[in-house]
């Protein structure tokens, strides 16, 4: 045994005893970290599974999109990016007559010298044209929040894209144009941006063109609720099945799209069926103003249909009940309103049938009721259109509003502007100085003629512009478009409405027609005094014809 080393039982015990202390706290260290770290693994598994807080637009569209495809889960890298769209160069100021030198003499260019890059285009990275992006208009560059415009041209729109949009879209204040093309929309994508739609309050321009759906649900973009004035949906292969469709959204006996007021239907595949089922929904529609079905399969059939639609036709069983039923609201204002009619002059004379009238034998009472009711009926006479129903008033707000988008309300007469239908006391105006003032009525309501048995009333004059260019139609719907282009000038030189002009812009070209059809130039003669912009020759003092057009 070494020398210094004490080996009593003492010193061996507690040796044995500050063994244990140390393996004591090597234990409870040891028990530390093990919790430590089960209780950080638990903390990143919550955060794992714990939803993130729904993010809140601020209206600034790059920014909110941007964020929104992150939490998406979309990659850096795959997220679109949100660009200025490109603007064609503007044209030049013509130069200046009274400047000095317009044409100075020009200098020696070197040869040498680089010419300068064209600023009509602008280069790019390879294959980052192809890369998705979102072209954007703004009113002020410098402030993200104005977003007038939205592009998007190349690439598929899936449902993820279509919940983000859902949720930045309707925040963006100004954005009153969407235009999609080419970005493979189906069924479900196009019904879920239908019902976004809506929620944009300026949003007025639709564009949807190269996206063929085969279910052919375009009616739900054109829903009564929607806000859309102008709507394009050119190349999306429409056929029959969805012309029924748009048919029903444009108007039937008892409702009517009551903001549209240009559609596009060009270069799609409609053909006659379509052709008269859309004809159909705009029977009882007079707000919109435009349509297009250039570049169709429409022949001499569908153009008759359009033919009769702009003359006149005749009312079917459903309208003329419809007919019946505004007639009966007009003419007793509390049905609407819930009280009893009063009772029916029918009911006291019991010998005589209610269909036959008399004008002779007529009592005393009667005839005192009459002197004394002609003072009422005088009253009555100046209170035009207080009473009616609320499908009436209805179509009477609707068509006031068409009327305004017509033509401009303010007008210049003898260089005097007039903006208000006031004077300058304050009093209201005779109705001769207000001519703009229309009251426009349901076309169920307008005057009929009976013919062989049937109601025929005045037909569509709300459409001023047509289109049915590159289509099938020959000398026979060219004919019966002549005659509905006839009626409508005489209708109006007959009984003028400012609210409803007729056809001022009538396209019919390139379709097989002879170059010597009668019908067609009678056509175009007609049309070009609708053009509100034609000058008719006038004759000089030698008898010379000089064209008064700007």
């Amino acid at each position: 045994m070494p020398e210094g080393v004490d080996d009593s039982p003492a010193n061996a015990r507690f040796a044995s005893i500050a063994k244990k202390v140390k393996m004591g706290k090597r234990t409870e260290k040891a028990l530390k970290e093990k919790a430590a770290a089960s209780t950080s693994q638990e903390a990143s598994e919550d955060d794992v599974n714990k939803v993130p807080e729904p993010y809140t637009c601020t209206g600034h569209f790059d920014p909110d999109f941007t964020e929104l495809c992150r939490r998406a889960g979309l990659a850096p890298s795959e997220i679109p990016t949100v660009v200025i769209r490109a603007k064609r160069p503007g044209t030049p100021p013509p130069p200046d007559p009274k400047a000095k030198d317009p044409n100075p003499p020009e200098e020696a260019v070197d040869v040498a010298e680089e010419e300068p890059k064209p600023k009509t285009y602008v280069t790019k990275e390879r294959f980052a044209y192809f890369k998705p992006c979102i072209q954007v208009e703004m009113e002020n560059e410098d402030k993200p929040a104005t977003v007038t415009e939205v592009y998007i041209r190349g690439w598929k729109i899936d449902d993820m894209m279509v919940g983000i949009f859902k949720t930045c879209f309707p925040t963006i204040e100004k954005l009153h144009t969407i235009n999609f093309w080419n970005t493979g929309l189906t069924d479900k994508t196009l019904r879920d941006l239908a019902a976004i739609f809506p929620q944009c309050p300026n949003l007025k321009n639709i564009v949807i063109e190269g996206n063929p759906i085969p279910e052919e649900p375009w009616a739900c973009i054109m829903g009564e609720d929607s806000l859309i004035i102008n709507l394009s949906l050119r190349h999306n292969d429409i056929t029959d099945r969805g012309a029924s469709g748009i048919s029903s959204a444009l108007s039937t006996v008892t409702t009517c799209n009551k903001n549209l007021i240009s559609l596009n239907l060009s270069h799609n595949k409609i053909t006659d069926v379509g052709a008269e089922a859309i004809a159909k929904g705009l029977r009882m529609n007079r707000i919109l103003l435009c349509l297009s079905l250039a570049s169709n399969r429409i022949t001499d059939k569908g153009a008759m249909k359009f033919g009769e639609l702009l003359s006149r036709f005749p009312l079917t069983h459903e309208e003329v009940v419809e007919r019946r039923k505004l007639l009966r609201d007009k003419g007793s204002p509390d049905r609407g309103s819930g009280k009893s009619p009063p009772p029916s002059r029918r009911a006291e004379s019991k010998d005589r049938p209610g269909s036959v009238r008399s004008g002779s034998h007529l009592d005393k009472g009667d005839k005192k009721r009459d002197k004394s009711s002609k003072k009422k009926d005088n009253k009555k006479d100046k209170d035009d259109g207080k009473g009616g129903t609320k499908k009436a008033d209805t179509w009477k707000k609707d068509a006031s509003r068409h009327s305004s988008r017509a033509e401009t309300v303010t007008k210049t007469t003898k260089g005097k502007k007039t903006t208000s239908s006031k004077d300058k006391k304050g009093g209201a105006m005779p109705e001769s100085e207000s001519p703009d003032m229309v009251e426009a009525i349901n076309p169920l309501l307008e005057s009929v003629e009976s013919i062989e048995g049937q109601l025929w009333i005045p037909g569509n004059r709300s459409i001023i512009s047509l289109n049915l260019s590159r289509n099938e139609i020959g000398e026979a719907g060219l004919k019966s478009i002549l005659l509905a282009v006839q009626y409508q000038i005489t209708l109006a030189n007959l009984a003028p409405n400012p609210a409803l002009k007729g056809l001022m812009r009538l396209s019919l070209g390139r379709n097989p027609i002879r170059a010597d059809s009668e019908a067609y130039q009678k056509i175009q003669d007609l049309m070009l005094t609708r053009d509100p912009f034609y000058k008719a020759q006038a004759k000089s003092p030698d008898g010379d014809t000089q064209s008064l057009a700007g």
